[in-house]
């Protein structure tokens, strides 16, 4: 169920300290300015899938900002990508401007000084993202700060149609489904982050990259089908296996080990959940695709130096 907070009840006096509150409560801790001698309503409307919080804003004009005597307030372990709905915006962060029209969306890191300036009534999804789950740097996520992403084409519009498909559904996802769904919005922004620091082969179309970036898509939904195989993978996208192989060298792995690569990170995070919620071993493999027990504690072993069971114990331990 959604939870709303909304400035409508009160006075317009008053609107402008709640509304300053709720922002910060809801989000990072942020400076809030409005340009309006009396505010109009604003509206926050949260889900939360898992580790990710997705949130409609509606508002008046105002500029959003955040200083480093706020980030040391706390927050900056998140990064948040703001799909625009209505009003233009312009986000200033990492020396670079964004100008923001419906239709596109940004990325923000809250570890870093930041202003997003709204001068219209204006609707926004954003999505509060912790870097943990991207398997990023900081370093990495300056590729995207700053910058404007279309919702049409290539990675970008990967990334927003399945963020926007997310939050339309947002509050009908069980807990178990709605966690395994945000981490794939995660694995994407991370393909989004790779393909601009120019880690995904440079030389490929703007055609083959998406087609690879909507590969992994597939992949990535689909990972806990332990049916899953190149053959299929190639039929689903009208390809031949020779195709979906070459979309792949630039990735340093085949297919089948890019797979096993991902299906082990998803176990490896799951089993370092806290005690009281953290299943057990052959279940998480089992979940993951893994049919054979000893198989996935020898790839774990080989993966991470230590078996399913010492990291489940040293993870709960710290």
């Amino acid at each position: 169920m959604s939870v709303v907070l909304s400035t409508l009840p009160l006075s317009a006096t008053e609107r402008a300290d709640y509304w300053h509150s709720v922002v910060s409560d809801t989000f990072i801790p942020l400076d809030v300015s409005l340009h309006e001698a009396e505010p109009s309503v604003g509206t926050i409307a949260s889900d939360r899938l898992g580790p990710l919080q997705i949130s409609v804003v509606e508002a008046g004009p105002q500029t959003v900002t955040r200083d480093r005597r706020l980030i040391s307030r706390g927050g900056a372990e998140y990064v948040t990508v703001t799909l625009q709905h209505r009003g233009t915006a312009r986000l200033t962060q990492d020396g670079r401007q964004a100008l923001v029209r419906p239709g596109t969306f940004t990325c923000s890191d809250a570890g870093k000084p930041y202003k997003r300036e709204q001068p219209d009534d204006f609707r926004f999804t954003a999505f509060r993202v912790p870097k943990q789950g991207l398997g990023v740097s900081d370093g990495d996520l300056r590729a995207v700060t700053g910058t404007v992403f279309g919702a049409d084409r290539g990675t970008g519009g990967l990334v927003a149609g399945y963020l926007a498909r997310l939050a339309e559904r947002a509050a009908d996802f069980d807990p178990y489904t709605g966690r395994q769904l945000a981490m794939t919005a995660a694995d994407l922004l991370t393909v989004l982050v790779r393909e601009r620091q120019g880690r995904l082969n440079p030389h490929a179309s703007e055609a083959a990259r998406g087609m690879l970036a909507r590969v992994k898509e597939y992949i990535l939904l689909h990972l806990a089908d332990p049916d899953l195989c190149p053959e299929r993978i190639a039929s689903a996208h009208h390809m031949s296996v020779r195709y979906l192989h070459k979309l792949f060298r630039a990735e340093e792995a085949t297919v089948g080990r890019w797979i096993h690569r991902e299906r082990l990170d998803r176990c490896r995070r799951e089993l370092a959940r806290p005690s009281g919620s953290a299943p057990t071993v052959s279940a998480v493999a089992q979940r993951w695709g893994f049919v054979n027990p000893s198989h996935f504690s020898r790839a774990f072993r080989a993966a991470y130096g230590m078996s399913p069971r010492e990291w489940q114990s040293s993870a709960r331990q710290a």
